[in-house]
């Protein structure tokens, strides 16, 4: 893979020295707007109230907070399908109460990542029902992926393409007469229509929505979909692999030595996922941002395989960060592990760009739960009442302390979903009434969704909803038995997670590990992950037998770790003895 240089014509006089620019050594904490703090008490958590609980996160030492989506919106997706992307839904605020919540992250020295979401729009946006309103093949409709179905009436749908969600990819219209019309594409829910990014009208739309946030002063933004948008030209019909086909590089790997990084066959890219095309609009908007004072960020949601294809979204006139989902969804096995991470390094390397290590987010099983499934749960699917292979919450959550020590030793940029710093598992019981996922509903209940890693997170245990709000009220429900988890439980008490995060978060700020190097050692058996970064010592023991320690100080231990030996499942930051 060759590295490619930056166009004289997309550099910034405001950029910094290339390679010092905080993004890549920073903990980017998510927010999940309605779940994270509720300050008006309608069960739905707000700017106002994310507000009021930054200092809290300051203290917690993380360097950046991601915001999901804020704008307004009918909420058919929570969020993620936009009516409009320069203002506030009310559920929310306004834009005086961004604009404060923006002002006291800076006074508290934490960046603000806003969410943009520019695969598709909600089919209320403004820009799809001047669509709807417009003749077949008109201006209007070319915002959108609209097509003529097949058949001789056009009734069946242009292609056999299934929606992320479940069912088909499209849905058709009808005219205002009553007759039916053509049909628009959807990736996801029907109430988010694609838009068609070859239209320059569309690409300049994003482009000036990208300064109205940068003008506000906002520090980037997370992509949703970064891998889309572009479709293969003619929307050929495909036929997905079986599920679990999908980030299997790192998972199949797990009997392999990590010496080198091997360089694993491309998948094919489904028509409509990660096509060339999609790399022209990032260089776009990395112009945009460098038109800016400051150091900005574009972090790409980018599912693709292998990492090799990933790193092809930070180029240096691309983005700047990729979310490693190969690396979230290894096995918990020491030889996986030391392969994806050999791998992400080299590939990332490659271009210049740090690698991005995440294990939780608002689509995937928390990993508190993930860790310890004895059955597959492929993505999207989530975990219920009916599920089998749940996990041992005891196991779960030992593996999530041992991962996250672990993650957080290593070189580059690192992402906390919220309530993970509290040890918080996925909500396994919501009742299937409460449920809100799209995912739940077009697949007639057969997956679950991602529900339970959004439950709003506790704060105070004794505290109506926990203290997420002071009414009681809750958009899912939350389960009786997190009061033990809230944060006001485990601020100050030695061995909690909470104590754990900020423990870690603070050593790896003092040793600069995000900076670091990592040099492996050898000699302590395949089950077990060991490394130096820097001179800090990082030991993971992911068998079943405790393993002898070196002599030295421990800084830092996921569990207690007594009699020099490493237990199972747990990890240790070491400053070793000469």
């Amino acid at each position: 893979m060759t590295t490619e240089s930056t166009p004289q014509s997309l550099e910034s006089e405001h950029t910094l020295l290339a390679g010092s620019e905080w993004w890549r050594t920073a903990v980017i904490y998510q927010i999940y707007p309605r779940s994270f703090a509720d300050d008006d008490g309608n069960g739905i958590g707000d700017l106002a109230g994310i507000t009021k609980r930054l200092p809290s996160l300051a203290e917690l030492g993380v360097d950046a907070v991601w915001l999901s989506p804020f704008f307004r919106s009918p909420q058919k997706d929570a969020g993620y399908d936009v009516a409009d992307y320069c203002d506030v839904d009310p559920l929310f605020g306004t834009l005086d109460d961004f604009d404060r919540l923006l002002a006291e992250a800076h006074d508290l020295g934490l960046k603000v990542i806003v969410d943009m979401v520019p695969n598709h729009t909600s089919d209320q946006h403004r820009w799809f029902q001047e669509a709807l309103a417009a003749p077949e093949g008109s201006p209007e409709r070319d915002r959108y992926m609209f097509r003529d179905g097949k058949g001789p009436n056009g009734d069946l749908p242009p292609n056999n393409w299934e929606s992320v969600f479940g069912g088909p990819m499209w849905e058709r219209t009808t005219k205002a007469d009553g007759t039916p019309g053509q049909w628009f594409l959807h990736i996801f829910d029907k109430s988010q229509p694609d838009l068609n990014w070859e239209n320059p009208w569309v690409r300049e739309q994003f482009r000036d929505i990208l300064r109205f946030w940068l003008d506000r002063g906002v520090d980037g933004f997370r992509v949703d979909v970064a891998h889309g948008m572009i479709k293969e030209a003619g929307l050929p019909d495909y036929t997905p692999p079986a599920e679990g086909a999908s980030m299997g590089g790192a998972q199949a790997a797990s009997d392999v030595t990590p010496l080198e990084p091997v360089i694993q066959d491309s998948p094919p890219d489904p028509p409509y996922w990660g096509q060339e095309g999609v790399h022209d609009i990032w260089r776009e908007w990395h112009a945009v941002l460098a038109e800016y004072e400051g150091d900005r960020v574009l972090c790409a949601e980018a599912w693709v395989d292998p990492l090799e294809k990933v790193a092809l979204w930070v180029r240096p006139d691309e983005m700047s960060q990729a979310f490693n989902f190969a690396y979230m969804f290894t096995d918990w096995k020491a030889p996986a592990l030391k392969r994806v991470i050999i791998e992400s390094i080299a590939a990332f390397g490659a271009v210049g760009a740090p690698a991005t290590w995440v294990l939780s987010n608002h689509d995937v099983v928390r990993h508190a739960s993930r860790l310890a499934l004895t059955k597959d749960s492929p993505q999207g699917a989530g975990i219920g009442p009916k599920s089998l292979g749940k996990p041992d919450p005891v196991i779960g959550l030992r593996r999530a302390r041992a991962a996250t020590s672990l993650m957080l030793a290593l070189p580059g940029s690192a992402y906390l979903y919220q309530g993970e710093e509290l040890g918080l598992p996925e909500d396994m019981e919501l009742p299937d009434e409460a449920r809100q996922d799209p995912t739940w509903f077009r697949t007639n209940g057969e997956k679950y969704g991602r529900d339970g890693c959004r439950v709003p997170i506790p704060w105070e245990s004794e505290e109506p909803a926990f203290g997420f709000n002071s009414t009681g009220a809750s958009w899912l429900p939350q389960p009786a038995e997190w009061a033990s988890y809230a944060r006001d439980g485990q601020i100050g008490v030695p061995g909690s997670t909470l104590e754990l995060y900020r423990a870690a978060l603070r050593l790896r700020a003092e040793n600069d590990l995000g900076g670091g190097e990592l040099t492996w050692i050898k000699g302590y058996g395949r089950n077990v992950v060991a490394f130096r970064n820097g001179d800090v010592t990082v030991l993971a023991n992911l068998g079943k037998v405790a393993v002898e320690l070196p002599v030295g100080e421990v800084l830092l231990a996921s569990e207690d770790v007594t009699g020099g030996a490493l237990p199972r499942d747990t990890t240790v930051w070491m400053r070793v003895s000469a």
